[in-house]
Parts: structure tokens; sequence; C-alpha cells
């Protein structure tokens, strides 16, 4: 069935997108709650934990109940809440709602991702074309983060910081979850083959305990947690460290953090090619090494900057398109962790492992962010991306001790 395969993947690609758009609005949004909604650096902060703590509730709770509530019903409803906080947004601009807005993305995203995966894994062909497809998904997932700096960075008044005409943005974003809403709803699917055989759901948060407490599942996932701390460090705040540190004006500090998103999709599809040819650990090894060298080359650049009201791209401070590049060597890491782990699992453990995946990198994320917006506040930008090397030295350490056990131990539910 070519034609609904065709349709199910589209599906997933639109529902994948706009919820890149609106999970990595996060550092956009905190630039502008401080700028136009009266907030300081500690309290905007906690939106990163409102999207994020959501997304590891969420997928814990009831990941193992969605191929009974319906795939594509679950993503349907995902969009449509959404839709409704969206609208919310401009109607009634406050913190309040922004924060209400963070916690219904970060439940949406959980109920997205894992209905995803499960319907990728029902029109995949054979393990080639899952894996194929699962890139594919991710990659563009990298491209929907991209468009969304330069849809915020559109909507900005650059004129007056303080001007709400940001959250117009957001009616685009109310009528895309609309329509994906009803594509995905509409898009014929068997989903009989994802349904469970037993009827004790129960038995699957058993499953997942069983494999969390496994030497190498262990190692795995404090080497996820421990990547996206330091993704959602530099790239939730990399648009109030332009804006503050590198004093680039609002529209353009959101636009320069947009190379971040693009090194990381650049990566990623590089990665592809590499990894035919060189060992994965080697790869990570050195991606690490080179992360660390451009924060320790790029942060002194930074320093004794002062304010230009005629700053243009052509005259932007250097280190504004040198620090992104960290998001190049950053990209492989996660994609090919994940497979390493999921290569090592019988098919049937597959999705009690996604769901564990998706709550230890929402916490991760919630960490990175929090900690790094704390010491922002406390001690400046350029102290906040110095402490990125700590995360940086831990995966180092977490993903060898993953390689070495990776090397004598199978894995089963």
């Amino acid at each position: 069935m070519p034609a609904s395969r065709t349709r199910v993947i589209v599906a997933i690609i639109l529902a994948y997108m706009l919820f890149a758009v609106l999970l990595n609005s996060v550092g956009t949004v905190i630039l502008q709650s401080i700028a136009s909604l009266g907030q300081t650096k500690s309290s905007a902060a906690i939106l990163e934990a409102l999207k994020d703590l959501p997304i590891a509730l969420v997928s814990f709770l009831v990941a193992s109940f969605l191929p009974r509530f319906g795939l594509r019903n679950s993503m349907a409803l995902a969009s449509a809440m959404v839709c409704v906080a969206c609208i919310a947004m401009p109607l009634l601009p406050s913190f309040a709602t922004t924060k209400l807005l963070f916690a219904v993305t970060g439940a949406s995203f959980a109920l997205i991702k894992v209905s995803a995966y499960a319907m990728v894994g029902l029109v995949a062909r054979d393990k080639a074309d899952h894996a194929s497809l699962i890139s594919t998904i991710e990659g563009l997932f990298m491209v929907g983060v991209l468009s969304g700096y330069w849809l915020f960075g559109a909507f900005i008044d650059s004129t007056s910081p303080a001007s709400l005409r940001w959250l117009n943005v957001y009616w685009l974003l109310a009528l895309a979850a609309a329509v994906v809403a009803i594509v995905v709803r509409t898009t014929p699917l068997d989903e009989s083959a994802a349904r469970p055989m037993n009827d004790a759901p129960s038995q699957d948060f058993t499953v997942m305990f069983t494999l969390a407490l496994q030497p190498l599942v262990l190692a795995f996932l404090l080497s996820a947690f421990l990547y996206v701390v330091v993704e959602q460090a530099i790239g939730t705040w990399l648009p109030t460290f332009n804006n503050e540190v590198l004093h680039m004006p609002q529209a353009m500090s959101v636009i320069a953090a947009s190379l971040f998103a693009a090194a990381i999709a650049a990566g990623r599809l590089g990665a592809g090619f590499v990894l035919r040819r060189v060992s994965w650990y080697k790869v990570i090894l050195f991606c690490i090494a080179m992360m660390a060298l451009l924060v320790l080359l790029t942060l002194p650049l930074t320093r004794g900057l002062v304010p230009d009201p005629q700053m243009t791209w052509p005259n932007a401070p250097i280190a504004a398109f040198i620090l992104p590049l960290v998001g190049l060597f950053l990209a492989p890491i996660y994609p090919v962790i994940n497979s390493r782990v999921l290569s090592a699992l019988p098919p049937p453990d597959h999705a009690v492992m996604t769901g564990l995946i998706v709550v230890f990198s929402a916490l991760g994320g919630t960490t990175g962010s929090y900690i790094t917006g704390q010491v922002f506040a406390a001690l400046g930008g350029q102290v906040a991306f110095y402490l990125s090397l700590v995360p940086m030295a831990l995966l180092l350490l977490a993903v060898s001790l993953f390689k070495r056990l990776g090397g004598r131990q199978e894995l089963g539910g």
C-alpha cells in the first residue's frame, strides 16, 4: 500500500516538524518573556522544566496504553491540544499562559513521539527501511527547529523590544496544528499489529523497570541524559547569550541561534557517511573533544564586547558564528547511542526502551536548561557556557562505560 504508506509518513513528518518549532522555541520565548512579559532569567528558566517534565511524566504513564487508545487518535489529540494552547497566547498574553503552553506542548509531544515511532514500525518494510525512516524524520525535526528560529524572528519587533507583536506567531502555529490534527486523523492505517497481545498493561511497567536496572541500559540512560544536558544548556540559552553577552539585537539574536540547529542538522546528515567508515566510539570521542575545544576557543572572544546600535551581520561578533558549530559535533552522539542500545535489545522491548529514552531525555533537558539559567543570572553568560564543559567530560566517561558494557552484555526484557 504505497499511497497509504506515503500518507502515514507525511502525517508523521508534519506532526514532528510542528512540535520541533514549538518545543525548541523555548529559548526565544525566554528571551521575549524577559523583554516583554517582565520576567527575570531565573523565573523564565522554569519554561524548560514545564516543557520537559510533562514529556517525562506522560511518556512514563501512558506510553504503553497509546496503542489501545489509537496511535492516530493520540497524535490528533496532541495536535488539537496545542492548537487551543496557541490560540490562548495572543488572546491572554501573560507569563501564566506561556507556562501553560509549554506544559501542554510537553505532554502532547510525549503522545506524538511514542505514537510516531510505533507508526513507523507499522509501515517500515524491514530493519533498514525502519532505520532510514527514523533518520529522515529526526533530520526533518531539526529542519523544523531551524525554521522555527526564522519564523519567530520574523514576528519580533526589532524597534520595540517590549512589544507583544511576537505573540502573533501563535495564530500561524494554531492553524498549522489544526491542519496536522486533520491530516493525522484522516490518514488510513491498520493499527492492529501495534496493539498489545495481553490484557495487563501493568506488565509493561514491570518490563520497563527490569530493563532500566540492567548495567548497559543504565550507562546508556546516563549518556542520553548528559547529552541532552549539553544540548539544551546551549540551545535554550543561546538567544539570550547572543543578546546580552554579544549585544546583538533581539531579532538577530534569535536568527543567529538558528545556526546551532542548522549545525545539528548538518552533523546528523554528515555522520551517516562517516559512520560507514569509522568506529562509532571513535566518532563520539572526536566529537566530544571538538565540542570542548570550540567552547574553550570561542568564549574568550566574547570578553570586552560593547553594544553597537548599528550592528549588522557583516560586523557581528565572530563568536556568534563559531559557538553554534558546537552543534555540528553534538549532533551524531544521540542517534548513535540510541541505535546501539536498541540494536542490543529484542524487538518487543523497543517500545519500552523508547519510553525510557524520552523520560531521561526530558529530565536532561530540564536539568541543563535550569542550571544554565541560574548560573547565567548569577554569574553571567560566559561562566554559564563554560559550565557546559562539565557535562561534556561526564558524557565522555558515560559513553566509555556504555561501550565497555556493550561489548560483553546481551539485553532482554
